[in-house]
């Protein structure tokens, strides 16, 4: 397998998280930064109800400012419904579309107020959709190592729902998701495993929320990496985590930490690391 590791940053997931809003043009001036930095894909805003994600409304304005100077860099953006998905289907900016699916029928309800059986039927249309745009859809399973909520989990169900979405609609990645920080380095092993058994074919990789006080010793990242996941997200000072989920939000893995990381296991990415310095002053002078 490539020993190149595939990042994915995350400013939507750390904006969406944040209790104060921001105006268009310091999104656009901070979403600059990150473009200088080489990330392989950029998570940058969603089309979703402006009444549940506030933080999101102004998405398809800070993708026509940025379009100047987008350069190769590929944008993803998250759509959960039907009409999310055919405004980013349209939108010439958008290279890739990410759909949440949830391991747990509670949160699905909870954050696309549909059920299981009906967000995975509404995903193939989503994805034929995708298709004829030419854009790449990933498809996120939320709550892949728990839930808050007291249902029923186990890695071979979890394993199952990746088996059927890959077979459904062949993404470009399919994404574990540690929604509400509940994964160990010895859980992101058996289900990284479990997934691999049932679905060999699909890219998998890991989207974790994390604790406050995280740091690389914890082994997330390493149980990751060696289990052979090789796609990660991330967000710089790791702010973020979905409103959706629970009051008390976890925040997302930080970059720093993951740069930290393949830095020192000299793992290849396609990040320029003195401007990821830059974009990380960017960042404290945003949301510090």
């Amino acid at each position: 397998m490539e020993e190149r590791l595939v990042w994915v940053e995350c400013p939507r997931d750390a904006m969406q998280g944040y209790p104060q809003p921001f105006d268009t043009e310091a999104k656009v001036t901070y979403l600059r930064h990150l473009m200088d930095v080489g990330f392989d894909t950029i998570d940058i805003g969603s089309f979703v109800s402006p009444q549940a994600i506030p933080q999101m409304a102004d998405t398809g304005a800070v993708l026509e400012a940025l379009a100047p100077f987008k350069g190769s860099n590929r944008f993803l953006v998250i759509a959960a419904n039907p009409h999310g998905m055919k405004v980013a289907a349209a939108n010439p900016h958008v290279d890739i579309v990410g759909y949440p699916f949830s391991a747990s029928d509670t949160f699905q309800q909870r954050n696309t107020r549909r059920s299981q059986a009906q967000a995975m039927e509404e995903l193939k249309e989503h994805a034929n959709l995708l298709k004829e745009s030419g854009k790449s859809l990933v498809v996120y399973i939320s709550m892949a190592f728990g839930n808050p909520y007291d249902e029923p989990y186990s890695v071979q169900n979890v394993a199952e729902w990746v088996q059927k979405v890959q077979e459904a609609v062949s993404p470009e990645a399919i994404s574990l998701s540690d929604t509400v920080a509940m994964a160990t380095p010895e859980h992101i092993t058996q289900l990284v495993e479990a997934c691999q058994r049932m679905s060999p074919r699909s890219q998998l990789g890991l989207h974790l929320h994390v604790p406050s006080g995280y740091t690389l010793r914890s082994g997330l990242v390493q149980a990751g990496w060696t289990s052979g996941v090789r796609r990660f997200d991330s967000a710089l000072l790791g702010f973020g985590g979905c409103p959706m989920a629970q009051d008390e939000m976890s925040g997302n893995l930080p970059s720093e930490s993951l740069l930290t990381f393949a830095l020192s296991r000299r793992i290849t990415t396609s990040v320029n690391p003195l401007a990821l310095e830059a974009a990380h002053n960017a960042a404290r002078r945003l949301f510090l």
